[in-house]
């Protein structure tokens, strides 16, 4: 989402809505970077690890979502304009991996999860009202939702088959990435959760975990 010029709080609440289409209309978004997994070859699954891997993967499409709506929430409440655009910025990046997720789960016949209209919604307002109390809460909740996505990604790259190159090479980019926006959220002056808060945000991912497994 473009930040250099000013938008007024009408032209805002439209381009959130061109967000949330593009975002959850299928390969609606279009990744600035090429897939990891197109210098990888196909590797034969059977229908067990098919079924595993595309499930591993709707999870993590669905985590991507959330991380839209979660930045483009932020932005939108953000106060000062350098983090409204570092929130934008990382929105941008969040996008490549949208695509890539859903291009491989596709590869594997499946399909993203139905429950993505409402994780978009509840994560937008999450962002939105940690935007609200200040940027340093805002900046704090990416750090720390990065950090649990993190986690997830090295639990997912553990239970991939070693044989399907493809899915591993975009989650290890992914796990890059999400490590280099949890660093940078920090260094901009994101406030350090108490374990506490982490530990609910761990229980409502699992919740989103489990049911993007399957649906």
């Amino acid at each position: 989402m473009a930040s250099g010029r000013h938008y007024s709080p009408v032209d805002r609440l439209f381009l959130q809505a061109d967000a949330a289409l593009r975002t959850l209309l299928p390969f609606s978004g279009q990744p600035g970077r090429p897939s990891p997994a197109i210098v990888q070859a196909e590797a034969e699954l059977d229908e067990q690890d098919a079924r595993h891997v595309a499930g591993l993967m709707r999870i993590n499409h669905t985590g991507e979502v959330c991380a839209q709506a979660l930045y483009q929430g932020q932005a939108l409440t953000a106060r000062l304009p350098d983090v409204r655009a570092a929130m934008e910025h990382a929105a941008d990046e969040e996008v490549d991996h949208l695509a890539w997720c859903e291009q491989r789960i596709r590869q594997l016949g499946s399909h993203p999860s139905v429950l993505n209209p409402l994780f978009y919604g509840l994560s937008f307002g999450v962002g939105a009202v940690a935007g609200l109390i200040s940027d340093k809460v805002s900046l704090g909740f990416v750090a720390a939702t990065e950090d649990q996505v993190v986690k997830h990604l090295d639990d997912h790259l553990q239970q991939i088959p070693a044989k399907d190159e493809k899915s591993r090479a975009i989650l290890e980019q992914m796990r890059i990435d999400e490590q280099q926006h949890a660093t940078s959220a920090l260094e901009a002056g994101g406030l350090r959760f108490p374990a506490p808060v982490k530990f609910g945000m761990n229980l409502l991912s699992k919740v989103m975990t489990k049911s993007a497994y399957r649906l």
